[in-house]
């Protein structure tokens, strides 16, 4: 069933009036008379509605039903990735989002090969960053759009993320816990930030960096994941471990 996001949603009235792109991608759709769609405010309720009137820019829509959405995990999970070159952010916003992510968060760090320019170039990237996580968050019947950022400053997101509960950094070599052993030493997990690197990993400093905020440092197996892998998996152990896979 399509989904739509709607700030400013009044659960009370019995109509929705939807313009600019969702329109447009309505009239795409080719949707008729009488189908229905759910439309999502965006902060955990959800409109069960059928199309009454559409002239292409502007639809029109008769409320079924108000229900809260039971999609969103119970642990908003953070996700701080290295930046990385090419589609590779496309694809981590994408399934990350699919995943059940809160927000995913983009950053600097000593091996990172492109960088962003706050002043010229990331307001362009992440605003693209941003559609890709709403298309996602449409199909995959998500309550909330996780938003994207992109921070420049190594030991500034360091900081940031150490605001969570649950704090894991996942690194390839060294002293290491399982994510399992990390996951559960916390439990029962309130909040969580996951951070993960670029195509070259993280230096010695930057892990240790991370341990010394008071991450765990976790391995992900003995096999040697892509940039754009290496989210999914910590994000996926933590979900299942707090029950939201079930």
């Amino acid at each position: 069933m399509p989904r739509f996001f709607m700030e400013h949603i009044d659960p009370a009235s019995p109509r929705v009036v939807i313009t600019g792109r969702d329109a447009e991608h309505i009239k795409v759709l080719r949707m008729r008379l009488g189908e229905t769609f759910t439309v999502c405010d965006g902060n955990g309720t959800e409109l069960l509605c059928t199309l009454t009137q559409s002239d292409g820019k502007t639809v029109y829509a008769d409320v079924l039903e108000v229900r809260p959405v039971t999609s969103e995990s119970t642990v908003p999970v953070h996700i701080y990735a290295g930046l990385a070159k090419g589609d590779r952010v496309d694809y981590v916003v994408q399934k990350c989002t699919e995943l059940g992510a809160h927000d995913i968060t983009f950053f600097h760090s000593e091996r990172c090969i492109v960088r962003l320019d706050p002043k010229k170039s990331a307001d362009a990237k992440l605003a693209r960053l941003q559609r890709i996580s709403e298309e996602a968050a449409k199909q995959s019947g998500r309550g909330i759009i996780p938003r994207v950022g992109y921070l420049d400053d190594y030991k500034g997101m360091l900081r940031e993320a150490a605001q969570s509960q649950l704090k894991l950094f996942l690194y390839e070599t060294g002293d290491r816990v399982s994510l399992q052993s990390a996951i559960r030493a916390v439990a029962p997990v309130q909040s969580a930030a996951v951070i993960t690197g670029p195509e070259g990993g993280f230096t010695p400093e930057e892990a240790e960096a991370a341990r010394e905020a008071g991450f765990a440092v976790c391995a992900m197996g003995p096999r040697i994941l892509r940039c754009e892998t290496a989210p999914l998996i910590p994000l996926t152990a933590i979900l299942y471990e707090t029950g939201n896979l079930d």
